[in-house]
């Protein structure tokens, strides 16, 4: 089922939170200090990044315990389809379902820095839509992909980026998320 709902039933807008997992003590304390403040706001879900290549999986892994156990907030780490074959991305799944995630956020992620064309890989996810698709073959997650106002930089056209949007609600997406800040007058 797609959520297509803009507000909650009081009328106050729906509102996610993301952050990414501290790479330092002062970090650490930064983040923690965020989660406490921005808690009362009483978000839908706080995702956690996954970095280029999956460089930050263990404390993308580390801040989701941590936010399962000392906090009320739904935590949805992010999942991406670089760095990593499907069989991995699936245990990674199963472990978060048997910590208690039960929601996602599916991205095809980007490419280490070095790397100018996204190239997947032959044991890999290739795309979101494909991750959708082995997620929700790994459990029922809520599973959250991104969306482009704006089209995705990579994406040739609206039509082309509209297109590659359906093919992940249709792979079984439930919402599609988009960052805060974009070009009003576009």
């Amino acid at each position: 089922m797609i959520e297509n709902k803009k507000s909650n039933s009081d009328g106050s807008p729906r509102v996610s939170f993301e952050f990414f997992p501290p790479n330092s003590e002062k970090m650490d304390q930064t983040l923690w200090e965020s989660i406490k403040r921005l808690a009362v706001l009483t978000p839908d879900f706080v995702s956690v990044t996954y970095g280029a290549d999956g460089s930050t999986r263990e404390r993308t892994h580390q801040a989701v315990a941590r936010i399962l156990s000392d906090t009320e907030l739904t935590a949805a780490p992010h999942l991406t389809c670089i760095g990593a074959s499907r069989d991995e991305i699936d245990a990674i799944a199963r472990e978060y379902w048997d910590m208690g995630v039960r929601h996602l956020v599916a991205l095809r992620g980007d490419p280490p820095k070095d790397v100018t064309d996204y190239q997947p890989r032959s044991d890999g996810y290739a795309y979101a839509s494909d991750l959708v698709a082995g997620l929700k073959r790994v459990a029922d997650f809520d599973v959250s992909v991104a969306a482009y106002p704006e089209v995705h930089p990579e994406a040739p056209n609206a039509e082309f980026d509209l297109d590659n949007l359906k093919r992940k609600l249709d792979a079984g997406a439930n919402r599609a998320i988009t960052q805060f800040f974009f070009d009003v007058d576009r």
